[in-house]
């Protein structure tokens, strides 16, 4: 059987690449697994430094396989529970992931895809996405991932996406930060490029702590305990040997050992 996942490692950039190009790149439970399994390999794995996300043909992924809805609206309550669990399994474990992400966006993102766009670091589209968080058309929502979908674009913006099921833009997402730059379709890769080698210049272990910091600051609020955070946070970085390395490249006017020819 065709592999729904395909996995490509180039240096230190891992490409994770949704093959089911025929459904529009659509989840199953296989394909929920394989790419939570991936990540899970990923976040282990010292060699990465960067993983890209992506989908093959003409889509970057249209959401839930119909046939796997099918399924699953023949399932009882406990058994679409477990099921929901395994795709909340994998949003937070892409958005949680210690290393950068990015998502190359193209074609549809629908629903989980949508979430997929939300939980990595950084999101790069074309003029001709088409997003959308149509659950609601069902009679469901995008309960799964509404906590990523959210912190991408804001309570108010998901009020209004969430309840109409209405499809935008990429001009829209980029309005409402879902993602962080449009460009045209020949442009793309060029412009995933560019991000993944800023982020092999930066120091492996800051861009590995760099969301968790995010997160914490949005959602502590306790302003003394954050103060005291952040300084043993900055202070831990300054005396470890990446920072001091970063910090003695810096005075000495030469790049990092890290550092890589992007």
């Amino acid at each position: 059987m065709p592999q729904p996942l395909s996995i490509h490692h180039t240096g230190a950039v891992l490409r994770l690449r949704l093959e089911r190009p025929e459904l529009h790149n659509a989840f199953d439970a296989a394909l929920v697994a394989r790419l939570t399994e991936a990540l899970d390999a990923a976040a282990g794995d010292a060699a990465v430094r960067v993983v890209v996300l992506e989908g093959d043909g003409a889509s970057f992924s249209a959401g839930a396989d119909l046939n796997w809805m099918r399924g699953m609206a023949a399932a009882g309550e406990a058994e679409n529970r477990e099921d929901a669990l395994a795709l909340a399994r994998l949003m937070r474990t892409l958005d949680e992931l210690p290393k950068p992400t990015l998502a190359r966006v193209h074609g549809a993102a629908f629903g989980g895809g949508v979430g997929l766009v939300a939980c990595c670091d950084i999101a790069i589209g074309v003029p001709g996405a088409k997003f959308g968080l149509t659950e609601s058309r069902l009679g469901l929502l995008p309960a799964v991932i509404s906590p990523y979908v959210v912190a991408a674009i804001g309570p108010r913006q998901a009020r209004r996406w969430f309840a109409t099921g209405e499809t935008f833009d990429a001009a829209q997402a980029l309005r409402m930060g879902l993602l962080h730059e449009v460009v045209e379709a020949d442009a793309l890769d060029g412009a995933v490029e560019r991000q993944v080698a800023l982020l092999l210049k930066a120091g492996p272990i800051a861009s590995a702590t760099a969301k968790r910091l995010v997160r914490d600051v949005a959602l502590q609020p306790d302003r003394d305990r954050l103060d005291h955070s952040n300084a043993a946070l900055i202070a831990a970085l300054r005396v470890s040997d990446e920072g001091q390395e970063g910090l003695g490249a810096f005075l000495d006017k030469r790049a990092p050992l890290w550092a890589q020819e992007g």
